[in-house]
């Protein structure tokens, strides 16, 4: 996907990188309208669910998603993230997150997108942020509906 933003810069985005709890999933669970939204951008883009898999539902939930779910070792994962978003090519990355383990990805990722949903979200986040959204549907849409986009980034 292409998106030109008048006055910041052009984007062109083929893969998406979403966290999984408090992002994708609300208690280690992704709600049927998530899921939806997944298959739609399914057609359009790669899709990394990325997850220290805090519930242990990651697997599961993922189950039937034309997703590439990537667990991660409790310690170091903010780490994790960025260098997995860095060895696809962050220049074509949107990033998803919520959380202080998301913080890295998002400043790396060419568009970078912060959710507030029912989980919360980690302050600085908030600022490695282009757009911030209250839920993750409102997140994914940005991507279904890129006017969006444009409309919340041009100068």
């Amino acid at each position: 996907m292409r998106i030109e933003i008048p006055e910041y810069k052009t984007l062109n985005i083929d893969t998406i990188f979403a966290d999984f709890n408090g992002t994708l999933a609300i208690d280690g669970v992704i709600p049927p309208s998530v899921r939806q939204r997944i298959l739609t951008l399914a057609g359009n883009f790669q899709i990394y669910v990325l997850t220290a898999d805090t519930n242990g539902t990651a697997k599961e939930q993922c189950e039937g998603l034309p997703v590439c779910l990537q667990t991660f070792p409790t310690g170091n994962v903010r780490e994790y993230k960025k260098e997995l978003l860095k060895s696809i090519g962050s220049r074509h990355c949107a990033a998803i997150g919520n959380g202080r383990n998301d913080e890295l990805m998002l400043r790396e990722a060419a568009l970078s997108i912060a959710v507030m949903d029912q989980e919360g979200a980690y302050g600085k986040v908030m600022r490695e942020a282009d757009l911030c959204t209250g839920c993750i549907e409102d997140a994914l849409d940005l991507l279904i509906y890129p006017k969006r986009i444009i409309a919340g980034l041009r100068g």
